[in-house]
């Protein structure tokens, strides 16, 4: 890195261990949703990583953008996952707005006066995303919405949702997507969502009964568009999630060194076992290993490169799968203290678990991949 990717690099780094690292455990134990801690992150450009400096954007690249997610994430991967959905809604509403929405909703959104929400997963709508059943209809001067979506982190606190709703044929082709604000008739939320993990954000359903919005709302002004925008938007959220579990997975791994560091059994430190050394460079082999994928995906993405669906999907599916990993022998390394919360591992394994799930599956990164694969083999 230069000196500039650097001072990026440790502002986020500061910044995470300053604000986030001291209150993981009690912001997971009370479910606490630090707003106020986002909109902190938020003055110092990380409310529009990647969006154009025009409205408010701090115009810096994907890389960058991953990097800031790993740091943040080593202080608290849940509170970086969200910041990384921020942004993707963000950079929808910057890449694909009109410049009227452009300039209405950018500096919000940028400063985290307005914090934003991404809706796309319905009940009967997970993987099969093109198959979404939410409904907007067309009206004089607007549109009129129906449907659940499912899974939406924070539900019922953001302020904006960017929403997919079908409002033409069956298929990817019929869907577009909406900017609705929190407060509309019509829009309610669901009961917070007991879970695994991520419990220092809210996860909801999000429940459109006859929303009005108006013209206005629709995102880009254009119909049909919307499966475009989410799959798109999908590409930049992979690596941000990986990123996020890397830097979950590179904060075990610290842990866990630091404990076979210092514990002692059968009369010498852990840290002189040969396995346990051992299972340390197989847990650093693979966190070098996911940050480079990781950092060539965000490149070829910054670049626009032919095969960056491809990378990205790779980079998504292979870092949340060997972070998990990694996690995971972190707590085993610590033995039973391991699976107390206050040793710190247990929570971070928690939280990293649904990573392999959310952005698309990891089975469907599976999918993606080997579709690219087999074009090439076909031509």
């Amino acid at each position: 890195m230069d000196p500039e990717e650097q001072v990026i690099v440790d502002t986020a780094k500061a910044f995470a261990q300053k604000r986030l690292a001291p209150n993981a455990l009690d912001w997971d134990a009370t479910k606490h949703f630090p707003v106020d801690v986002l909109r902190e992150a938020a003055g110092l450009g990380m409310g529009a990583i990647y969006c154009d400096e025009e409205h408010g954007g701090s115009g810096l690249r994907r890389l960058d953008g991953v990097r800031i997610f790993e740091q943040l994430a080593l202080g608290d991967p849940v509170i970086a996952a969200y910041l990384s959905i921020h942004n993707m809604c963000t950079w929808m509403v910057d890449t694909y707005g009109t410049e009227a929405q452009r300039a209405h909703w950018m500096p919000k959104l940028a400063g985290m006066d307005t914090v934003a929400s991404y809706c796309l997963t319905e009940p009967g709508a997970g993987s099969d995303a093109a198959s979404l059943t939410t409904r907007a209809t067309k009206t004089d001067g607007g549109y009129v919405l129906n449907g659940v979506k499912q899974f939406i982190s924070g539900a019922g606190a953001s302020d904006l949702y960017v929403v997919m709703a079908r409002t033409g044929v069956d298929g990817p082709k019929g869907i577009s997507t909406f900017l609705v604000e929190k407060g509309t008739p019509g829009l309610s939320f669901g009961p917070p969502e007991a879970k695994m993990g991520w419990h220092a954000q809210p996860t909801a359903q999000v429940i459109f009964d006859d929303v009005e919005v108006g013209d206005d709302a629709l995102l880009g002004a254009v119909e049909g568009k919307g499966f475009s925008i989410a799959m798109t938007g999908l590409n930049g959220g992979r690596i941000n999630i990986a990123a996020c579990s890397l830097g979950g997975a590179q904060a075990a791994f610290d842990l866990a060194s630091a404990y076979v560091g210092q514990r002692e059994a059968f009369g010498k430190k852990l840290i002189d076992e040969p396995t346990v050394r051992f299972t340390l460079a197989d847990m650093a082999t693979g966190l070098h290993t996911a940050r480079l994928m990781l950092w060539d995906a965000a490149q070829a993405l910054d670049a626009d490169a032919p095969d960056k669906v491809e990378l990205c999907a790779m980079a998504k599916r292979y870092v949340t799968d060997t972070c998990f990993t990694v996690a995971d022998q972190a707590l085993q390394l610590h033995g039973g203290y391991g699976y107390l919360t206050e040793y710190k591992v247990e929570k971070i394994l928690r939280d990293l678990r649904v990573n392999r799930i959310l952005e698309g599956t990891n089975e469907i990164m599976r999918v993606v991949q080997g579709r690219v694969i087999a074009d090439r083999v076909k031509q």
